[in-house]
């Protein structure tokens, strides 16, 4: 007596819970009302297509991008091989900061290819101071930032344009202190680096 009293209990809670769950599950959030674009709507007027045409006289705010140069790093389709911004020691500190935030873990802090990435098995990205990479046209360190190449993915949704050429200057330092001689410093800091200390 005692287990069909539990079992009928066990049914009546299995039926309870049944008509809740059902109870509260709607579909309408899933199925929502949505249009595809250039679809005809009845929800406007003029039963025209959902996509509605510009507002006439309407002027882009914010991100038109008109300067190709320092948004693309291109004329065109020919890279740029002078930066569209001055090079200024700050941007050359901000260039290095985010080098070493965002490059650093694959390129290495001198730029050899051989970061913490690629020592753990990732394949490495060629070093900054080969030929072709230091014949390559500063837009080229830009695009490649912008767009990813190979297995590099791109960054432009992280780091912004100004930050992609401070990053472009930097490797150009990197490029450039890798074969620079003594007669390459200024005269004022060449005194410092010969006296004993």
């Amino acid at each position: 007596m005692k287990s069909l009293l539990r079992f009928s209990n066990f049914i009546g809670c299995c039926a309870l819970a049944t008509v809740l769950l059902v109870t509260g599950c709607r579909r309408d959030m899933f199925h929502q009302p949505s249009s595809k674009p250039l679809e005809e709507s009845q929800f406007f007027r003029d039963n025209q297509m959902a996509s509605r045409p510009l507002v006439a006289q309407t002027v882009a705010r914010g991100h038109l991008q008109e300067d190709e140069a320092f948004y693309t790093g291109k004329i065109g389709t020919n890279l740029l091989v002078v930066f569209p911004i001055p090079i200024t020691h700050d941007v050359l500190l901000r260039g290095q900061e985010r080098f070493n935030i965002y490059c650093s873990p694959c390129h290495g802090r001198t730029g050899e290819g051989n970061g913490l990435i690629p020592q753990r098995g990732f394949p490495p990205p060629p070093s900054y101071h080969i030929d072709r990479l230091r014949q390559a046209p500063v837009g080229h360190f830009f695009d490649v930032i912008t767009h990813g190449y190979g297995v590099m993915y791109p960054y432009a949704a992280r780091v912004g344009p100004n930050d992609r050429w401070a990053i472009a200057a930097y490797i150009r330092v990197l490029q450039a202190s890798r074969n620079a001689t003594i007669a390459d410093v200024p005269e004022q800091l060449r005194a410092q680096l010969e006296s004993p200390k």
